[in-house]
């Protein structure tokens, strides 16, 4: 082998390895003590202080508090925290947060005193748009873990560019995978909030382990009988009390006050995302506290023949189904009312089903949809699609 063929192989060699002595780098741990050093007071009862011997943050007044990072914007890579509980409430952590917009990321716990390792509202994901916290169109992405009172909680999430995984105490098996991250940022600041106790934060930026960074698996994705395609209108304000129906003067039945549509309005194209469903938080931002609105969408459904077909749908907050014009179906799905739908008021194919009456032809399905609480939206699924096109 000839002196200039090694002296080739030795840079090469040298090359790869100064590669991955640059990945390592990429991996470096950083560590966030909870001092003011390093976080961000976001309410005025912050304690920063020393608790089992190590830098610790916790509530002065046993209300909720919230933290930011400073200096730095998290994309991808490794969160770990621990975390005491300490006050009942959704203590959590955001990260890729735009704080001008209201948008981020959310993972939290649910603490009320009882723990349940098979409770699966224990922890959950949703995004936050304009501020608004999706929990209720976000059912998929909850999950049971066995939290501890007393002492600490070890948190781990492995974030990549579109999925992520949270590690609760057991770091061998992910306690909740999320397949696809929702939000509309993908970089941003990390904040915390509850009122709990915090210690021990650390970042390892890059590092995902085995993680795709690639959308992952939607259950929805094979189904052809969901309705995906639609149009919609941008909302009105809609009073709460009222109803978009009225008696008609000139026949047995009631119709649709013109008060509350107009077919001539504008309409634009919206299709459904991610598990089948409609985000209108994504299309319309947030809904004004204390305020209630109302939104139409429509679509087309074409039978060979007069036939009944029975639709899935899950809606939040309250629907009114119309097909060629006449009434089929209404329903609310108010969280904490008597009347909320399984499960527990939070946007799902199980909240509703009911019989369209096709004609033969084209036939359009037209719903409206109210929203005042948290995030809104619908998914629809035919039963079955024998001699239909939409």
């Amino acid at each position: 082998m000839s002196t200039s063929f090694k002296k080739q192989q030795l840079l090469i060699i040298t090359f790869f390895l100064a590669l991955g002595l640059s990945a390592q780098k990429s991996f470096k741990q950083k560590s966030f003590p909870m001092t003011s050093e390093h976080w961000i007071p976001k309410t005025d009862n912050v304690e920063f202080m020393t608790y089992k011997s190590t830098k610790a943050v916790k509530s002065s007044n046993d209300d909720d508090f919230e933290i930011v990072l400073k200096d730095m914007d998290f994309s991808v890579g490794t969160i770990e925290f621990d975390v005491e509980l300490k006050g009942r409430g959704f203590p959590g952590i955001h990260f890729h947060l735009d704080e001008g917009t209201g948008n981020s990321e959310f993972f939290y716990l649910r603490y009320f005193g009882a723990l349940n390792p098979f409770s699966r509202t224990t922890l959950q994901y949703a995004a936050f748009m304009d501020g608004v916290n999706l929990w209720d169109i976000t059912d998929e992405y909850q999950a049971g873990a066995a939290l501890t009172e007393g002492r600490w909680n070890h948190i781990k999430l492995v974030i990549s560019e579109n999925q992520m995984e949270a590690y609760v105490n057991d770091m061998e098996r992910a306690a909740l995978k999320v397949p696809v991250l929702e939000g509309l940022t993908k970089t941003g600041k990390i904040s915390l909030n509850g009122d709990v106790i915090y210690a021990n934060f650390k970042v390892i930026p890059n590092e995902i382990e085995d993680m795709a960074h690639g959308i992952g698996y939607d259950p929805t994705y094979n189904d052809p009988n969901y309705l995906r395609n639609w149009e919609v209108q941008e909302p009105i304000a809609f009073a709460t009390g009222k109803d978009i129906m009225k008696q008609n003067d000139n026949a047995p039945f009631a119709i649709i006050d013109p008060t509350y549509f107009n077919s001539t309005k504008k309409w634009s194209t919206v299709t459904a995302k991610h598990r089948g469903i409609i985000n209108l938080t994504e299309v319309f931002g947030a809904t004004e506290e204390g305020q209630r609105r109302l939104t139409w969408l429509k679509t087309k459904i074409t039978s060979d023949s007069d036939q009944q077909k029975l639709i899935k749908m899950g809606f939040s907050d309250e629907v009114w189904v119309f097909i060629n014009g006449q009434p089929v179906h209404q329903n609310k799905n108010y969280y904490g009312s008597p009347g909320m739908k399984a499960p527990r008021g939070r946007c799902t194919i199980e909240n509703t089903s009911f019989t369209l009456p096709l004609q033969q032809g084209e036939n359009e399905i037209l719903v409206g949809v109210s929203n005042y609480f948290f995030g809104w939206g619908i998914v629809a699924r035919v039963d079955d699609t024998s001699g239909l096109q939409f």
